[in-house]
């Protein structure tokens, strides 16, 4: 059924029909220049069908692995909500195109619907070639293509034990990484002698092979598929190589390149490339005018195809404007890369394996870090291009140099710091002409004219694509005018975070009158900046030798309502206790516990998502009589009320259910009880599943963990709430004792780093790199902070004192406990309950006070 219809598929209107047949990446970035350029319906310039073969609109195919590490199809989507609707284009999902009539000059879709057109556009891309090999049709074949692809591959996978990926480049490795990730033993056979042979020459695929290698797949090269071994079930069992070896696999992936999708075009006479491809002109237009064919189905004036986003882009572009009556060409396109393959950062540009007559190459090579880059230099110095492994940090400043002169000497950008170089090239050395963003096409000069990321991606789409510029663009914004937390600091909270621990600060007095605002000196802070370093001092105390009790002292007057009562102050004055469950997990008797307290103070009870037990409506004066009966029977804070850890969920597995595959109970209950009370920019959450069904919901969290066969994979970064977030694979196949390393690096990063209230999620998408430089960072210790953070939070753990049990045993700090200081023995009156459904609810009249009778004057009308 069509996302946008009109009553009669077959009317002609006045104004001119385009039809668009396919809907991919391409096809969706034609519409958008359509819309750009007011040639659409709702402009009352054309009427534009769109036929889409898929289920679903355009999504990022791109980034299709990421589903794998918690992107849903929809955030892969590429077409905003109200996209079509708001420019009037009618999209029929699942109805793609089956016949073309160019004499009548009509499309017959595959439901039978015929529509008329004065303009066709074929974006219909490509499809995955699969080798004519014996078994190719088994079942537990595959091909990894769309979205459709991953969902059949991800249910196989539950029933698999080994993989095997056909073909060794870009997509043959995500896939092989997507394989890892599901818990299958993974191969990857690839016919050439090296990984990548079309971006990397023999020196950057060694260096890729070993480090793929050492993340424990098997690399087959320099062998061919020779037939796919299939059960009497048809069932996949086994591959027989080219060598004569052969591989007991359950499951088998085939990404051996792709073919243009130019069937349409055969079969209704438009001219095609000898090796297949839709032949168009520099105006993007085939064999015939009223026709053009754009993206990967194309075979350019050029003479060829190309199989990468951005010259799809470049195509789209030219045939709308060429359209839309201006004059516009397309004539090749830059072929560089850059992403990152099972975690290795891999990039090649321009002239990569050195072709051009005369050229030198610049090598540098680590094969125990599994680093190497090349530069290919012409003769008068000109860089053509170059070939990244390991460390792509340059490339987004060398791919816009390439065909200039360097102004350094080449060997300075390839050796590692300490042997001559790095030189850093900043944005700054490359001309306004120079080109950031290929995927759109988007130069130095253009991206300058604006001053945030988020404008540079509204109004230029740079760094929308496949990303490998937003580096460059962060470095070409200018800074903001004022980074201050606020009005007595002009620091942000991760500098002061840097202060207070180098210079051990163990007091915000101190810290405002040594780096505050001159005006600011000797004051008292604000609402903003006394809870901010009131946390920052908390998680830093056993650090910097301060208090770890939140109440003590100076530090009393820097809490905000929550942590100045130790609870959660509710809508009608009272407070709510929350006992930490850690893991979820409670004995028989702590529930007797929990339900005599509520029923003893009159309290109402809810089990909350985070797998704990509230406790509502108790009055200030009251919190440490309860608690003294809670810390009695062994529970402890659940710190509900502070920016720390709240919950870690956990299902019940591997203990229980049959389809568990690790302890998850165990592993949450431990990371609950290492991160309880740690102070934070803002509140953790955290899950572990026990298997990859996932029924912690640990993508959700900031921090989740979920068991695969041979360890844990970590995702960070997720939230619910209002803006939901899946959280993003940080590593996988992790042993409990790399798990809580790197969480511990994680964690301590992300308070070192993080602005004010601002939730793992939101500090992932804005850190300079994001993901890829945390990463960087608490893998592989880039920074060299790691040992620091691990000792940090060694130190936290060591220092952890439940702040109920220090209160109730301290007559001196049970002492705040009242309703009112001259009247320490009397409760609030306002705080009322009216019985509902068995238990209390707070008295919503008395809160609302008494109704007011309103009277008009006469004579006047509202």
């Amino acid at each position: 059924m069509p996302e946008s219809t009109t009553p009669n598929a077959l009317a002609h209107t006045a104004a001119p029909t385009i039809v668009v047949v396919g809907h991919g990446m391409v096809g969706q970035r034609f519409l958008e220049a359509l819309a750009d350029r007011g040639l659409t319906p709702a402009a009352g310039a054309a009427r534009v069908v769109v036929l889409c073969e898929e289920p679903r609109p355009a999504y990022d195919r791109v980034r299709l692995t990421s589903y794998f590490d918690g992107r849903s199809p929809e955030d892969l989507s590429l077409v905003e909500r109200d996209f079509m609707e708001r420019h009037g284009f009618e999209l029929y999902v699942g109805d793609p195109a089956t016949g073309v009539d160019r004499a009548g000059r009509t499309v017959t879709a595959r439901s039978g619907a015929v529509f008329p057109y004065d303009t066709l556009v074929l974006a219909t891309g490509s499809y995955p070639f699969v080798p004519p090999v014996p078994g190719k049709d088994a079942r537990g074949c595959f091909v990894y293509r769309t979205i459709e692809d991953l969902l059949a591959i991800e249910e196989y996978a539950k029933g698999a034990a080994t993989g095997a990926v056909v073909g060794g480049g870009l997509l043959g490795l995500e896939a092989a990484g997507a394989l890892k990730g599901l818990g299958l033993s993974t191969h990857v056979v690839e016919f050439a002698p090296r990984l990548m042979p079309v971006q990397v020459d023999e020196g950057g695929g060694a260096a890729l092979l070993r480090t793929i290698e050492d993340m424990g797949l098997a690399v087959h090269t320099g062998v061919g598929t020779q037939e796919v071994l299939a059960g009497a079930d048809g069932a996949v069992t086994g591959m027989a190589l080219s060598d004569g070896s052969s591989l007991a696999v359950d499951l088998v992936v085939f990404s051996a390149g792709v073919r243009p999708r130019d069937q349409l075009a055969r079969e209704c006479g438009l001219a095609v490339g000898e090796r297949g491809g839709i032949v168009v002109d520099e105006e993007c237009r085939t064999s015939d005018p009223a026709v053009f064919a754009i993206g990967e189905c194309a075979l350019a004036a050029d003479g060829r195809v190309y199989g990468l986003v951005a010259p799809g882009y470049e195509m789209a572009l030219a045939a709308a404007e060429v359209i839309a009556g201006g004059r516009s060409a397309f004539t090749g396109a830059d072929l560089s890369t850059k992403l990152k393959l099972l975690g290795v950062d891999v990039a090649s540009f321009g002239d990569a394996h050195g072709a051009a007559e005369g050229s030198l190459d610049v090598v540098y090579s680590d094969a125990r870090s599994g680093v190497y880059k090349k530069l290919v230099i012409g003769r008068d110095g000109t860089l053509l291009g170059g070939v990244l492994v390991g460390d792509a940090d340059q490339y987004g400043t060398l791919r816009p140099m390439t065909g200039t002169v360097l102004p350094v000497a080449p060997e300075q950008l390839v050796l590692p710091a300490g042997a001559g170089g790095p030189v850093a090239l900043g944005p700054s050395a490359l001309p306004d002409e120079a080109v950031i963003c290929s995927c759109h096409n988007v130069t130095k000069g253009a991206i300058c004219e604006h001053t945030t990321l988020p404008e540079v991606k509204k109004c230029t789409k740079a760094g929308t694509g496949c990303g490998s510029c937003l580096k460059v663009i962060g470095q070409l914004m200018p800074p903001p005018e004022d980074a201050g937390l606020c009005g007595c600091f002009p620091y942000s909270r991760s500098e002061l975070y840097e202060i207070v621990r180098t210079l051990e600060v163990t007091s915000f007095a101190s810290l405002l009158d040594s780096h505050g605002r001159e005006e600011a000196r000797g004051g008292d802070g604000c609402e903003v900046c006394k809870p901010t370093v009131g946390s920052v001092i908390a998680s830093l105390a056993p650090t910097v030798g301060a208090s770890g009790y939140v109440l003590d002292g100076e530090q009393a007057a820097l809490q905000d309502t929550n942590d100045h009562f130790l609870a959660n102050l509710q809508r009608n004055g009272s407070y709510s206790i929350v006992p930490r469950i850690p893991g979820g997990e409670i004995t028989p008797e702590k529930l007797i516990v929990i339900g005599e307290v509520a029923r003893d103070f009159g309290l109402y009870t809810k089990i909350t998502g985070g797998q704990r037990i509230d406790l509502f409506g108790a009055r200030v004066d009251q919190l440490p009589q309860i608690w003294t009966r809670l810390v009695d029977a062994g529970f402890e804070s659940g710190h509900a009320y502070g920016k720390s850890l709240r919950t870690v969920k956990s299902c019940v597995g591997q203990t229980w259910c049959r389809y568990g595959v690790q302890d998850s109970v165990r592993m949450a209950i431990d990371l609950e009880l290492r991160y309880r009370g740690l102070r934070s920019p803002h509140k953790l959450k955290s899950a572990v599943s026990g298997c990859a069904r996932e029924c912690a919901e640990a993508r959700g969290k900031d921090f989740g963990i979920i068991a695969t066969a041979q360890g844990w994979n970590l995702y960070v970064g997720g939230n619910g709430g209002a803006t939901p977030r899946h959280a993003d694979l940080l590593a996988q196949d992790l042993s409990d004792a790399e798990l809580v390393r790197l969480i511990d690096r994680f964690l301590m990063f992300y308070i070192r780093t993080a602005d004010r209230l601002e939730r793992t999620s939101a500090w992932l998408e804005r850190i300079d790199g994001g993901l890829e430089h945390v990463r960087d960072v608490v893998v592989h210790d880039s920074l060299g902070l790691c040992e620091e953070l691990e000792r940090m939070m060694t130190d936290h753990v060591a220092g952890y004192r439940d702040e109920w049990a220090e209160t109730i045993n301290d007559p001196e700090r049970l002492r705040r406990f009242v309703t009112f200081v001259n009247a320490p023995d009397a409760p609030d009156p306002s705080v009322k309950f009216v019985p509902e459904r068995d238990q209390i609810k707070p008295d919503l009249e008395l809160l609302a006070g008494p109704v007011l009778a309103v009277r008009t004057l006469e004579g006047t009308a509202f």
